[in-house]
């Protein structure tokens, strides 16, 4: 078998971990902490973050950065967006020549407002032909059930990502090739924070209407900054825009839309997160969303509002009334 190395051991990390071995791969998973790699080994199961589900014999745990990037010809990276600069910093020298990285991750880094395909090239020097992304709709337990899933894994280079399509094909795991690295991981970034808007929608009690018509608008703000950038527009009619964004939109499994149904209900941000161990992209993307909308200047109604609220400027009734108040307008602009 040839080595994957994971790097990050939390739901989504695992559950992928879990596909790569249902396609033939040795695996070795990096946890940031020494004892939930000693569970992992041990009971061949991440309890923290998918209890119940047993790992195969063919994936293993370390906190040894250079164990886990030993002879891997795939890197994969599944940490939260916002800390993979700071953790790359400290793998990179480690990554083996040759290897591929793949980014897992959905995110804008603040400040820079780079993707993380982009911030992944700065840190490592390696060429946009190393680095992949893997995007659509997956949600980590469905993965991990081994429900059937599909998604997309995009490459400037073609071949890279198809040899990345055939190492990651499972018999219920179903990865396309794209080449729009700049759409799918738009598409991938932008929808966390559109569920977070409509899990404030649904947490103030607001049914279907509400819902469809922020995830299609959200859809129209992603192609419009998508557009700017130079991404192809058909990119967000598949599963890297809309199939990603309808699950994330839509499940119960999905943070983002958990952690707005929270808002909605009436919680602060500071009491959702305290109150969950995982990353809810949107929160920490969406002021770097919006500051790469600005810079490219791009209109982008939903997610400046989900900043706002993330500020403590707005609460969920405002922001959503301010939305709707807005000046009429043509729906194609």
């Amino acid at each position: 078998m040839s080595k994957v190395a994971v790097f990050g051991s939390g739901s989504w990390g695992t559950a992928f971990s879990l596909v790569l071995a249902d396609a033939g791969n040795d695996v070795v998973m990096w946890a940031r902490r020494d004892e939930l790699s000693d569970v992992i080994n041990a009971k061949h199961e991440n309890g923290d973050y998918l209890p119940g589900v047993a790992l195969p014999l063919s994936i293993s745990a370390t906190h040894d950065p250079v164990e886990a990037c030993a002879d891997a010809s795939i890197v994969v990276l599944a940490v939260p967006s916002q800390s993979l600069r700071s953790n790359l910093e400290h793998w990179s020298r480690h990554i083996p020549a040759n290897a591929v990285l793949m980014s897992l991750m959905k995110g804008v880094e603040v400040g820079t407002a780079m993707r993380m395909s982009e911030v992944i090239e700065d840190v490592t020097g390696i060429g946009d032909e190393r680095v992949a992304v893997l995007t659509g709709p997956n949600l980590s337990h469905e993965i991990a059930a081994r429900q059937p899933a599909a998604s997309v894994i995009a490459c400037v280079d073609e071949q890279v990502a198809e040899m990345l399509q055939s190492r990651c094909h499972s018999p219920v795991f179903r990865p396309y090739t794209n080449t729009d690295v700049i759409g799918c991981e738009l598409g991938g970034a932008t929808k966390n924070v559109i569920a977070l808007a409509v899990g404030m929608s649904v947490g103030l009690g607001f049914g279907d209407n509400a819902a469809a018509t922020v995830i299609t608008r959200g859809l129209v703000e992603t192609s419009r900054l998508g557009q700017a950038l130079g991404a192809d527009p058909l990119t967000f009619s598949g599963l890297a825009g809309l199939g990603d964004l309808v699950a994330t939109c839509s499940s119960p499994l999905s943070r983002n839309r958990t952690f707005g149904e929270k808002l909605g209900s009436g919680m602060s941000v500071d009491e959702v997160v305290a109150s969950t161990r995982q990353v809810a992209e949107g929160v920490s993307s969406c002021e770097s969303i919006l500051d790469l909308a600005t810079r490219n200047g791009v209109e982008m109604p939903i997610v400046e509002h989900v900043a706002a609220l993330v500020r403590g400027e707005l609460d969920p009734e405002e922001m959503l009334t301010s939305l709707i108040s807005r000046a009429a307008k043509p729906e194609r602009i």
